[in-house]
């Protein structure tokens, strides 16, 4: 699993570790923290480094990857494309290569509804048009195609989970969501809340939506993770290649949000009414028909109060400290690129 100490990444450890399988996880820990990869084996090594990929699935005898290893600021993307591509781009094409060259056929990859760019505000399906409006959301698409060609050329089985909000933390306090900074709305209300965080703004409350907020589709990580493990038993039995959107099918408004962490907390979350910021659509939810038709998948935790109540057992709970390999960001220290878990 690259990028297996991130915050899907170590869901999905856990729950491959509870499903019997033997995870294996490769990391840089640029962005994910070793703390959280309690499962399995680990690795410190980078997704463009060929000759690590080889030797890690030739030492554990690996028969499957899971590829979630990537740059995902959508605002860093556009400031320095050339990082995103590198990564994103350039990584997922060695690790294609490191697994031709040592015979691992089965790929279940990290992608995203960003692919699909604004949508037209219905529940996107996974023949909408893709049309991204990033260069991250460009990249995720470009590596989609490439392992649709790899797998064509080579004999891969592959599957690319394209997923909305993932967001809440591990039921059991285990593990949860620690992104430095972080920029997702859950754990930023839930900072504002506690009074640890900066003024929680409302990037525009004159959408064409019920209560005037943008509309998003959040599931819980765990169910992701629980995806994961359905598209890795799936994979083959679709075809070479295939996408399919992981959601709930309906979206939570960010005063919904807003009232959901209020209950969990029993304290209000102080907030202000912002502009909208550019390019953000009113409303991005999944049509998760196919997750459930191909791949047997249902979520089971994704409610939006069981969402929230996690993501502040988790920030109550103090999380874990976050441990990251910072040498190779290069607008942290040198001019070096980077790779971030997500």
């Amino acid at each position: 699993m690259t990028g297996g100490a991130g915050y899907i990444g170590s869901h999905t450890v856990k729950a491959l570790s509870d499903a019997g399988y033997r995870p294996v996880v490769l990391d840089n820990l640029s962005s994910g923290s070793r703390q959280a990869v309690r499962w399995g084996e680990f690795v410190h090594g980078d997704i463009r480094d060929l000759s690590a990929l080889r030797e890690v699935m030739t030492t554990f005898n690996i028969d499957s990857v899971i590829h979630f290893a990537s740059l995902i600021e959508v605002g860093r993307s556009i400031v320095r494309p050339d990082l995103f591509y590198d990564c994103n781009v350039g990584g997922t094409a060695s690790l294609l290569r490191a697994m031709a060259d040592s015979g691992v056929g089965r790929l279940v990859f990290s992608s995203t509804a960003a692919v699909y760019g604004h949508g037209d505000g219905s529940a996107l399906t996974e023949t909408s048009p893709k049309d991204p409006v990033s260069p991250y959301g460009d990249t995720k698409l470009a590596c989609e195609r490439m392992i649709a060609a790899h797998a064509k050329a080579f004999g891969l089985s592959t599957i690319a989970l394209r997923y909305f909000n993932a967001a809440g933390a591990d039921p059991g306090g285990l593990i949860g969501e620690a992104h430095d900074p972080e920029t997702h709305l859950i754990p930023l209300a839930i900072e504002a809340a506690l009074g640890l965080g900066k003024p929680f703004t409302v990037f525009g409350a004159d959408f064409g939506t019920p209560d005037g907020t943008c509309l998003r589709d959040y599931v819980h990580v765990t169910d992701l993770g629980s995806a994961h493990i359905a598209a890795l038993q799936a994979a083959g039995s679709l075809g070479p290649f295939d996408a399919i959107n992981v959601g709930m099918g309906r979206g939570w408004s960010v005063f919904e949000v807003i009232a959901a962490v209020e209950r969990a907390l029993g304290r209000p979350v102080p907030h202000q009414i912002g502009p909208r910021r550019e390019g953000d659509p009113a409303i991005l939810v999944a049509d998760p028909s196919r997750a459930r038709e191909q791949l047997r998948w249902t979520a089971q935790y994704s409610s939006l109060d069981h969402i929230v109540e996690t993501a502040v057992r988790w920030r109550l709970g103090a999380g874990y400290k976050v441990t990251r390999d910072i040498s190779s960001r290069p607008d942290v220290q040198r001019p070096v690129d980077d790779q971030v878990s997500i």
